[in-house]
């Protein structure tokens, strides 16, 4: 299950940029604000099915070797496409480091271990908000499940509800959380349904068509 970032603009094969976000056109810079995503100290950890998780924040030079060995991952690289050498995906990973703050990753540990990559953003300061009726403070999330045993077992969705639990429960101003996986990636739409997402549109995005998928915090004891 991948939910991979979009924006062939940021994708280093096709048209690298650095300090672009994964789903930033920049034809209009937006306006500068804050995010409260950054400190994910007090999201966790969150009990889980599967066993304790946390979001942890990336650090470059203790997390790219294994974030590279998930990029060259075939699974991971059919979506993500950061396969290559390690360059490829430091520049990913610093645009995110060093960008406007709307954008933030992470490592999830489940138990302890690191099994998954999240960028936590403002998608009501991305341009994903030209594709839909994006409202203040919309969440959205980009993830992927790193070691392959952990895939096709359902920690997908399971991880899902519980990050965008975690995002409601310490974003009040956040109404819902986005994402835009690719409509292809069938597993990855099925584990954002598992998770209590709902399918609203398909988006034209950059590199993909994708499936909008929005959990809406009225809803997040329905679905």
């Amino acid at each position: 299950m991948q939910g991979q970032s979009a924006d062939a603009a940021a994708r280093p094969r096709r048209a690298r940029r650095p300090g672009r976000h994964p789903v930033r056109l920049r034809h209009h810079r937006q306006p500068a604000a804050p995010v409260t995503v950054r400190d994910p100290a007090g999201w966790g950890p969150a009990t889980t099915p599967a066993g304790p998780f946390r979001l942890v924040p990336v650090r470059a030079g203790r997390d790219l070797p294994l974030l590279t060995r998930w990029m060259n991952d075939p699974a991971v690289a059919a979506f993500w496409e950061l396969a290559g050498p390690p360059a490829l995906t430091a520049d990913h990973v610093r645009a995110q480091l060093t960008g406007d703050g709307h954008s933030v990753p992470y490592l999830g540990l489940l138990g302890g271990t690191p099994m998954s990559y999240w960028e936590v953003y403002r998608a009501d300061l991305d341009p994903l908000a030209r594709h839909y009726p994006a409202r203040p403070h919309d969440t959205g999330l980009h993830v992927l499940i790193g070691p392959a045993g952990d895939r096709g077992r359902g920690l997908g969705g399971v991880l899902l509800r519980t990050v965008a639990d975690l995002a409601l429960d310490h974003r009040p101003a956040s109404s819902r959380v986005v994402a835009e996986p690719d409509l292809r990636n069938t597993a990855s739409v099925a584990a954002f349904l598992k998770a209590g997402f709902r399918f609203s549109a398909e988006a034209d995005l950059p590199a993909k068509r994708a499936a909008l998928m929005i959990r809406d915090r009225c809803l997040r004891h329905v679905l």
